[in-house]
């Protein structure tokens, strides 16, 4: 299982908007080349954020986008859900259906398959687990793990280009 490097850029972008004024937006030139990635790509993620309601655009020259929801309101798994999009991991395909014994018996009924039973519930704990961090604790972990001066830095960085 491995999740697009969409969602890593998501989430380090909307960290960065947690610190915008109400009326205020960042702008995805500004958030692509803070990351060192292209202006396209980045705006793909956007346009799923925004359409998933994590995200506002804001039009005009001096337009980019801002958060929808509080930070709290944000978590790990709305984000990857916006990104990636609501399909479970596992993909049962019922094997065990189409197998020797089901295909001699073929009054026998299709019945739940345990190993999609797992998965799925393996997923779900993935997913709670997910939905309990939020963009507010990640930012909060940020301020905890980084220097004080990136963090400043960071911030001083974007406080330019919302001007």
């Amino acid at each position: 299982m491995q999740y697009s490097v969409g969602v890593e850029y998501a989430l380090h972008c909307l960290v960065y908007l947690i610190g915008v004024p109400s009326k205020e937006s960042i702008g995805i030139k500004d958030l692509a080349e803070f990351q060192g990635l292209s202006e396209t790509f980045l705006s793909k993620v956007f346009a799923k954020l925004s359409k998933a309601g994590i995200v506002s655009s804001v039009p005009g020259v001096k337009g980019g986008y801002r958060l929808s929801k509080s930070p709290e309101d944000i978590s790990f798994w709305d984000v990857v859900e916006a990104v990636e999009g609501p399909k479970p991991i596992f993909q049962c395909k019922n094997i065990k259906d189409n197998g020797y014994l089901n295909r001699e018996n073929c009054c026998t009924s299709p019945s739940s398959c345990t190993i999609n039973l797992v998965m799925l519930s393996a997923e779900e704990k993935m997913r709670d687990f997910l939905r309990s961090k939020t963009l507010a604790w990640l930012n909060e972990e940020l301020d905890r793990v980084l220097s004080k001066q990136i963090r400043e830095d960071t911030w001083k960085y974007f406080s330019k280009s919302s001007i």
